[in-house]
């Protein structure tokens, strides 16, 4: 439970960080972007692992980058979602995907 409350507020502060970095990618303020970090956690737990078992073929000839596909998939649900959350176009949102996805490949080289 405690390393889901992390990885919930690691994605906060990197979705906070996407939306100051990319233009096309806004939210309203950082309490938003907690409620989005949770959000996307939760969404990359349950609907994100199933997209990720569906995509393995396609996965594995990428060598994994269609991993960021996925992950930008669901930040576009969880724009659809909520409010506070603004994604301009797939594309705002794959470059969000890889924000999100630098930072936590930072905090777990840095803390494991």
């Amino acid at each position: 439970m405690f390393e889901f409350i992390i990885t919930a507020l690691i994605n906060a502060v990197a979705v906070w960080l996407g939306a100051q970095l990319l233009r096309g990618v806004t939210v309203s303020d950082f309490y938003r972007a907690l409620v989005i970090g949770l959000v996307v956690a939760l969404l990359n737990a349950s609907l994100g692992s199933f997209l990720d078992w569906i995509s393995t073929p396609v996965r594995w000839i990428t060598l994994g980058l269609f991993s960021l596909v996925v992950d930008a998939i669901v930040l576009m649900i969880a724009d659809y979602f909520l409010k506070g959350l603004t994604i301009k176009n797939f594309w705002w949102a794959l470059a969000l995907a890889v924000v999100v996805g630098v930072v936590n490949s930072l905090t777990q080289w840095m803390f494991h």
